[in-house]
């Protein structure tokens, strides 16, 4: 069920109440067993017990130290106090099954005395739709739809391998790729998906240039497939195109929706101050996203852009990076949450990638780049909530990670976590089910061998202090003898 960020539990309760007169749709059983149609579902998963672990506490922005962790059928089912002494896991002598008489004999104990043991990692804004493969903007804005969809499968892998166990894609990602995760045929992050970003005719979303009058708008101008499908996003204009477009995300599975408010930096003709969509295009996506008890984002820039899409109904603001005070205090008040994406236009300013954006678009990215850092700083000051985003594309997506050293620039260690694991759980409505290592929240956790409370740049050098990354209580990547790989290995043709 779809969740906004400001919907309460009353309002929760009614939309479950089915429509009165009518019988609550029930599936027909399959006398054939699900395993047998869907050869690729994982096995149930092995239960462990992580013993003298100190685990990662989000909220607090504290260490809980010497904990026994026990996961069992994906859930993270008991959490206490550790008796015995902290020494390093490998100097400790091996466990036995169960020595406190839990009734989980079948688990595997891991000494992990010296470990850590924090939250999978929540990244708030990617396009898995913009595959590596090519080596600039424009190549990758013209990857065919078939390209790009036989390659989001070593995209999703190498995103889960870093330590993101789950994943807002704020536009491109399909039903199908959010499915094929969730259903075990392949690893990746679970998706929380917008389908195709809304954007008008010269918009953000439209990546014709001045001089292509060719394809009148719609669903055929979306950049990385959108021959097929509308790639990243697609061009409405009006009140009724709008909905129309709104609805048919919704319908095809959208968690939330996306439109693009404002100017873009990947864009070929509209400048980053531009003003996107009206009032009314606006508050008519907004209110689509409410009746099917969600909520939209806004890609925006500038105060003007971000105010208006605030006005309009917006509870999320994507980017923001020319904000000011005023505005920061402005999402404050209306509890709007704000992902910043610093390391995208890091990565596209990067010596090493010079030739990736054209001129033009290299002058809008260095507008931005400039004022990342300042924006992160005033929403702080505000008391935004924010989220870490990454909205890298095509083989920059290897940067993702260089998220947490620029907003550690800025703001404490702790801070720049919640922003990966507890916010961006809030603005999804997971809050009770992801971004903290507790008891009844879902098995989502990253080993590691140093304190990210002491310096959470860690996380960007998995290859040396990311040991392992479990997913729904399954172990899908590990550089720790005591913890090893139990999913078996995709069997894709493109691995």
């Amino acid at each position: 069920m779809r969740t906004r960020p400001d919907q309460d539990s009353s309002d929760t309760q009614r939309r479950t109440v089915p429509v009165q007169g009518q019988p609550p749709r029930r599936r027909h059983a399959s006398p054939v067993p699900e395993e047998a149609y869907k050869p690729w579902k994982l096995p149930r998963q092995q239960a462990y017990v992580f013993v003298n672990i100190n685990v990662v506490d989000t909220v607090a922005g504290e260490i809980q130290p010497g904990r026994i962790v026990r996961i069992q059928d994906g859930q993270i089912t008991s959490i206490t106090p550790h008796p015995g002494p902290t020494r390093d896991a490998d100097q400790q002598p091996p466990c036995r099954p169960d020595p406190a008489g839990n009734g989980d004999g079948d688990a595997i104990y891991i000494n992990s005395a010296g470990k850590y043991l924090s939250p999978g990692l929540i990244d708030a804004h990617v396009h898995l739709v913009s595959v590596p493969g090519t080596p600039d903007l424009q190549s990758a804005m013209a990857t065919p739809a078939a390209v790009s969809a036989l390659r989001q499968p070593y995209q999703c892998r190498a995103m889960l391998e870093r330590g993101f166990t789950s994943a807002r894609d704020c536009g491109g990602a399909s039903p199908a790729l959010k499915e094929a995760i969730a259903d075990g045929v392949f690893p990746g992050p679970r998706l929380f998906i917008a389908g195709h970003a809304l954007s008008q005719t010269g918009g953000h979303g439209d990546r014709r240039g001045a001089h292509d009058d060719g394809g009148g708008g719609g669903p055929s101008v979306g950049c990385c497939g959108g021959e097929l499908d509308g790639g990243l996003s697609v061009v409405v204009d009006g009140v009724p195109g709008v909905l129309a477009a709104a609805r048919t995300q919704l319908r095809r599975g959208a968690d939330f929706l996306k439109f693009m408010a404002g100017g873009g930096v990947a864009s070929p003709t509209d400048p980053i101050g531009s003003i996107q969509f009206t009032q009314e295009e606006m508050r008519a996506i907004t209110a689509a996203a409410g009746d099917a008890g969600t909520f939209a984002t806004a890609h925006a820039y500038t105060p003007r852009a971000i105010r208006r899409a605030v006005e309009a109904g917006a509870r999320g603001i994507e980017h923001g990076n020319l904000m000011d005070a005023a505005t920061a205090r402005l999402l404050a008040d209306n509890g709007v949450f704000l992902t910043p994406t610093l390391v995208t236009y890091a990565a596209m300013a990067d010596p090493r990638y010079g030739g990736f954006l054209p001129g033009a678009n290299r002058a809008k990215n260095a507008q931005v780049l400039e004022r990342g850092l300042d924006s992160v700083r005033l929403a702080h000051e505000a008391g935004v909530t924010m989220c870490l985003g990454s909205d890298l594309l095509s083989f920059l997506g290897a940067e993702q990670l260089g998220e947490f050293g620029l907003r550690a620039r800025v703001l404490a260690g702790h801070e720049v976590l919640r922003h990966a694991t507890v916010n961006p759980a809030r603005m999804l409505g997971q809050e009770d089910r992801l971004g903290q290592v507790r008891e009844g929240f879902v098995a989502d956790l990253l080993v590691l061998n140093r304190n990210p409370l002491d310096d959470v740049t860690i996380f960007e050098k998995p290859d040396k202090h990311l040991l392992g990354v479990i997913k729904e209580g399954r172990v899908y990547s590990s550089r720790w003898s005591k913890l090893p790989v139990d999913v078996e290995p995709s069997k894709s043709l493109l691995e």
